[in-house]
């Protein structure tokens, strides 16, 4: 699977670089300083938006899944995305002048918060009913994207909360990205607790008798979640079912161990994240068609797939 996936996203980043309203060729780089300067400003920053965004949004749901112990769940549809936009649109509102840092890390306060009371809910639930959770979080999800159109209508902002609640590429240039560069260190980090993630999946009473700090992995695991869901929906907005349908994919291939998988996971999030982009941009070229919808009907067709598929084995 490694080598596969290395090579199948090697490919495709390639790909993405010639993939555009203008034609270019490895001798026009080259050859061509303008050719040189539109890879580095513009195709070259939106590849690696596209690789990080995917693998972390890829990682983020695999972790979140293993706190609230259901496999249909994922951040951008249980209030998570929602509540990063909440925070994005009233730092809009009340302190607009803010510098881009302390407007990320209120994005990130808010998108905390939301995680938290989805979590709180969702420990109230019984156990025995288990299609409750991604329920619970769509409707949470829902009142929470609800309150925030709400807002933006109040404050003739519509057209500017779309940018957030729709996830595409275009606008991705140099010097309009590199806060993703924190996402990809967030995400990658949150390998060095992978094992306690997937202790934390078995539940508290495991857990702690395992002599896991219960709390403070948990509390771990949704700061890591809530930083890279409001960076990325900062940057480039929300792509919803990465974080649901990649992780059940590796789950099914390969097993719940998050130490083998958590890399897996990130590759496969990227790789398809990568090629709803470029599928995005050739379906109606030289329009383009907002990832996020190409990745909701893809999403769509692999959890249904998801849900009838025999599971082949865990480790």
């Amino acid at each position: 699977m490694w080598i596969v996936l290395l090579a199948a996203l090697s490919g495709l980043s390639v790909l993405s670089l010639f993939v555009g309203v203008i034609d270019v060729s490895l001798i026009d780089i080259w050859q061509d300083p303008e050719t040189f300067h539109l890879f580095a400003i513009s195709r070259g920053p939106r590849t690696v938006a596209v690789v990080i965004t995917g693998g972390a949004l890829a990682i983020c749901g695999g972790i979140l899944q293993m706190l609230v112990r259901n496999r249909f769940v994922e951040p951008m549809t249980a209030g998570t995305g929602q509540g990063a936009a909440l925070g994005i649109l009233l730092v809009t509102l009340y302190a607009p002048a803010l510098p881009i840092l302390f407007k990320m890390v209120l994005a990130s306060v808010a998108a905390l918060v939301s995680s938290i009371g989805f979590l709180a809910i969702v420990h109230r639930l019984p156990p025995t009913q288990p299609l409750l959770v991604p329920l619970v979080g769509l409707i949470y999800g829902g009142i929470i994207g609800a309150g925030v159109v709400f807002i933006a209508y109040q404050a003739d902002l519509l057209q500017y909360i779309d940018i957030w609640m729709n996830g595409e590429f275009s606008g991705v240039l140099q010097g309009r990205y590199e806060l993703l560069w924190i996402v990809a260190a967030v995400a990658g980090l949150s390998y060095l607790a992978a094992d306690q993630f997937a202790i934390v999946g078995m539940g508290r009473t495991a857990s702690i008798n395992l002599g896991l700090n219960y709390t403070q992995v948990v509390v771990l695991g949704l700061v890591v979640i809530s930083v890279v869901t409001a960076l990325t929906v900062v940057t480039v907005g929300m792509i919803p079912f990465v974080g649901l349908v990649v992780p059940n994919i590796i789950a099914r291939l390969a097993g719940d161990n998050l130490r083998m998988t958590l890399p897996l996971t990130a590759m496969t999030g990227a790789l398809l994240v990568l090629a709803s982009d470029i599928t995005g941009r050739v379906l109606r070229f030289p329009y383009e068609i907002p990832v996020g919808t190409v990745f909701g009907v893809l999403g769509a067709v692999v959890f249904l797939w998801l849900l009838y598929a025999p599971r082949r084995h865990a480790q």
